[in-house]
């Protein structure tokens, strides 16, 4: 059975600022903002909330569908997917626009500073839900507005389980737009800064939201995660990263570690436990899509962090 990854499917322009942000941007300028930073390393990568995931849930032995718009200018990253054996039978490519794009400038905190094009994506109300057959789970990851709000909706009139995941598009969103898809939702992930965000614009506490999903997984970086749900919290501990190396799509490798525990019928716990190691995985190497494993020696590595065996 398929996961449908409903989001953006887009080429990353990674640039290393060899310094740290805060000792460049003065917190009493920030009214008059101006500032350059000179970033000696630059690389282009596959990205895109819908591609990562897609990618490193293929990694684990899962059957994603990734459903996207895209540009002319997609034929290389179209290439690296059929090598990889994913499906494209849901991307749609839109003349005469550019695959969206992705400016990503980090310093040597890992802070990172992000200017977003997004180009075809734009045109991702196009696809719909109901149009693909096989779907047992899905996500609703930052996309189009339009498209964001239709995906939601159509998962729930399918009944078919899915992860609202507003990340970096949660700005478009009122706080009723963005509660109503809460409550169209199986699950909520967001990193802790997000669940702030989510929080202000809803009015509605972590145990609210919790109450509203099976479960309100809250991503915290080095501190590991928190699941919320409706009879309690369960602390998701990290995994450990033999270097770190790159921040970039660790979110989205947590989200594919957590979309497959979740359709093998693993409790959260668990669930939570791979999504925490493919986090570890993806940060020791450079890019979202350059990690490479097979399933047996992902579940060595989970027993030699937790503990126990998957099942």
């Amino acid at each position: 059975m398929t996961a449908l990854i409903c989001g953006s499917l887009a080429y990353d322009t990674i640039m290393v600022f060899p310094d740290q942000f805060k000792n460049h941007i003065l917190p009493d300028k920030v009214h008059i903002l101006n500032v350059s930073f000179l970033v000696p390393r630059m690389r282009r990568e596959f990205g895109g909330c819908a591609g990562n995931i897609a990618y490193n849930l293929k990694l684990l032995g899962g059957n994603p569908t990734p459903m996207a718009t895209v540009g002319q200018d997609f034929g290389p990253y179209r290439e690296h997917f059929e090598e990889r054996g994913i499906t494209m039978a849901m991307v749609k490519e839109i003349p005469d626009l550019f695959t969206a794009q992705a400016f990503i400038t980090t310093d040597l905190d890992d802070n990172q500073i992000t200017a977003f094009h997004p180009g075809a994506m734009m045109r991702s109300f196009e696809n719909h839900v109901r149009d693909v057959e096989g779907v047992a789970f899905g996500i609703v990851g930052p996309d189009g507005y339009e498209a964001m709000l239709q995906n939601a909706s159509e998962f729930a009139e399918l009944g078919i389980p899915f992860i609202f995941d507003p990340g970096q598009a949660m700005p478009l969103f009122n706080g009723e737009e963005l509660t109503r898809m809460i409550d169209q939702a199986t699950y909520v992930t967001v990193n802790d800064y997000e669940s702030s965000l989510l929080q202000d614009k809803t009015g509605l506490s972590i145990r609210d939201i919790a109450g509203r999903v099976q479960a309100y997984i809250i991503t915290r970086g080095p501190q590991g995660s928190d699941v919320h749900t409706p009879d309690g919290e369960i602390h998701i501990p990290p995994a450990n990263a033999m270097r770190v190396v790159d921040p970039t799509g660790c979110g989205d490798a947590y989200r594919a570690g957590l979309i497959f525990g979740l359709m093998k019928g693993m409790d959260l716990a668990t669930s939570g436990r791979i999504a925490s190691l493919m986090g570890a995985l993806k940060i020791e190497h450079l890019g979202p899509q350059n990690h490479r494993f097979t399933y047996e020696k992902f579940a060595e590595q989970f027993r030699q962090q937790f503990g126990y065996a998957l099942r």
